[in-house]
């Protein structure tokens, strides 16, 4: 299992589970790119035996968001089956909000980022890559590196 990092956590709705039933905990973003401060994140429930639903907004890239939604659903696929995690992936239409009503029946979570981590920013990988800098790296698993470069080599 991945070291896991430890995240402040506030549940916002909903009783806590046991997840008998292995239903999933849902992970909503862009992931441009997919790097160490996601990976952490997700693992709060992978360590656990939850599986992941990774739901990758289908946006149109731009100077902010470079890569396509098929490649940051490459990328994160290609990360979790070489670890061998219990994840899906799928695309969704790009959103406004998201909303919950009271009494839905499963837990609402907010994750805090530590501070060794928090600090993580895929602007700054993105803006590291295009400098020529090598630093970014170590914010990147090694599986998904030369994906990383080689689609924003593309775009």
């Amino acid at each position: 299992m991945e070291e896991e990092k430890k995240w402040e956590y506030a549940n916002h709705g909903g009783n806590p589970t046991t997840n008998e039933s292995k239903k999933y905990a849902i992970f909503i973003g862009r992931y441009q790119p997919y790097h160490q401060g996601h990976i952490s994140l997700i693992m709060q429930k992978i360590n656990k035996g939850i599986p992941a639903l990774i739901m990758v907004r289908d946006i149109e890239p731009d100077a902010k968001n470079p890569f396509t939604t098929e490649q940051t659903v490459n990328m994160i696929k290609k990360f979790h089956k070489a670890h061998g995690h219990d994840v899906e992936v799928i695309i969704i239409p790009d959103m406004e909000s998201v909303n919950y009503g009271r009494g839905v029946g499963y837990e609402i979570n907010e994750y805090t980022p530590p501070k060794d981590i928090g600090w993580i920013s895929a602007t700054k990988i993105r803006e590291s890559i295009k400098e020529g800098n090598d630093d970014w790296k170590k914010l990147v698993d090694k599986s998904i590196q030369t994906d990383v470069e080689k689609y924003l080599s593309d775009s």
